[in-house]
């Protein structure tokens, strides 16, 4: 299992450079100012900080009673990155639609949008910080 600190590290790093990414394009793709599109970023990467540590702490602690270990094959990765994303299109939506000024339906596409760029985001850094930074836990590998 990963250390608490360590859990904070790959949080906090995921957040701060899908920022770096996500604000500037979001801000060009549907022409809003990069002030506002910026204060909308920062408010979704706090609560995707906090959905962060919740969801993969409890991921971690499932998979590990599941199956033994908290190794993740590519098919957990892709079930470990949807469910994340999906959890958090919920709860940005109408912070969205309320911040942008917008209709449900565009805050919609907008959070989509998100949801798309941090699903792939989410896959490739995942496994970068896996690979950086090994759990020294996933080194049994799960049933598949």
């Amino acid at each position: 299992m990963r250390t608490t600190g360590d859990r904070i590290r790959q949080a906090v790093s995921f957040e701060v450079i899908g920022l770096l990414i996500s604000v500037p394009l979001a801000a060009f793709a549907f022409g809003y100012s990069l002030e506002k599109t910026g204060v909308l970023g920062l408010i979704g990467a706090s609560l995707a900080t906090v959905w962060n540590y919740i969801f993969n702490l409890g991921f971690d602690h499932t998979l590990k009673r599941l199956t033994g270990s908290t190794r993740k094959s590519i098919k957990l990765r892709f079930l470990h990155a949807v469910s994340f994303e999906l959890g958090l299109l919920m709860a940005f939506l109408p912070i969205i639609a309320w911040w942008m000024e917008t209709g449900l339906l565009e805050a919609l596409l907008v959070d989509i949008s998100f949801a798309l760029f941090y699903l792939v985001y989410a896959f490739v850094f995942t496994w970068c910080y896996d690979t950086i930074f090994p759990d020294t836990d996933a080194s049994t590998p799960p049933d598949q």
